[in-house]
């Protein structure tokens, strides 16, 4: 049975907590919010710890009551406590916690293929749309810089629309990524201005592509990249957004896999 939180209950506190960076980090959990992630989150297999919902969210959701007869634990908060641990203007009255597990980089290199590697991206809406746009081309990895958003920021989960669940996820610096790199044989292209244009080169067997940063570019991470690329564009236009650059090359790197 679901058990019923006072206002200043220990619990909503914890929830709120993993709205932030240092939350997540200490805990090792993180949330995200709503019916449909919380349906993807499941048939991903992804282990929800506990569940908080409004009364009405709970009396409509087949879902969690399921999870509450299962043993998952699941609290019911008023609209103003569920407002508290939510990032959403509008909140849904249903959010999931649930562990953060980051894939490590020898992991993430073992297999030959193409492995999205996000250059410190700061913006949580492109990181979760490449995410997203990763899975729709058959890239299964990713690597997000140590300096950039996290895999976990309830933002960038909203934004990849469950694909996070199922990619591997890392996470390094440009020098971790260097030397891994280095030792298992991958090419790391990078996407730049000026780079060869993209639709006229190959793409190596065991590939990181790396998107750069939304203002600042490849920055540290130049140094990681063995080739550049560049995508062809009119005059009128000087560049595109990491998450449209970012899915233009893998949706080439599928075409050619």
């Amino acid at each position: 049975m679901p058990q019923v939180l006072g206002a200043h209950s220990p619990r909503i506190e914890l929830a709120r907590e993993l709205l932030k960076k240092k939350g997540r980090r200490a805990t090792g959990l993180f949330s995200f919010e709503g019916p449909t992630l919380l349906e993807e989150a499941i048939r991903s297999g992804v282990a929800i710890a506990s569940i908080f919902a409004t009364k009405a969210a709970y009396d409509r959701s087949e879902t969690v009551h399921a999870l509450d007869a299962a043993g998952v634990p699941v609290y019911i908060v008023d609209t103003r406590a569920f407002a508290r641990i939510s990032d959403l203007e509008t909140p849904s009255g249903l959010l999931a916690v649930a562990p953060v597990q980051i894939d490590i980089l020898s992991d993430l290199l073992a297999d030959a293929g193409v492995v999205l590697v996000l250059a410190d991206l700061n913006d949580p809406g492109n990181a979760g749309t490449l995410l997203r746009s990763a899975e729709a081309f058959g890239v299964r990895r990713a690597i997000f810089g140590s300096m950039g958003v996290e895999p976990r920021h309830p933002k960038v989960v909203r934004g990849a629309m469950g694909a996070s669940f199922r990619l591997l996820v890392g996470v390094a610096t440009p020098e971790e990524l260097e030397s891994a790199a280095s030792a298992h044989g991958w090419h790391a292209i990078g996407l730049t201005v000026g780079g060869e244009p993209l639709d006229a080169a190959a793409f190596p067997e065991r590939c990181l592509l790396i998107v750069g940063h939304e203002r600042s570019g490849l920055g540290l991470w130049e140094r990681v990249c063995h080739s550049r690329r560049s995508i062809p564009m009119t005059a009128q236009a000087e560049s595109l957004n990491a998450a449209v650059a970012g899915s233009i090359a893998m949706y080439e790197a599928a075409k050619r896999a």
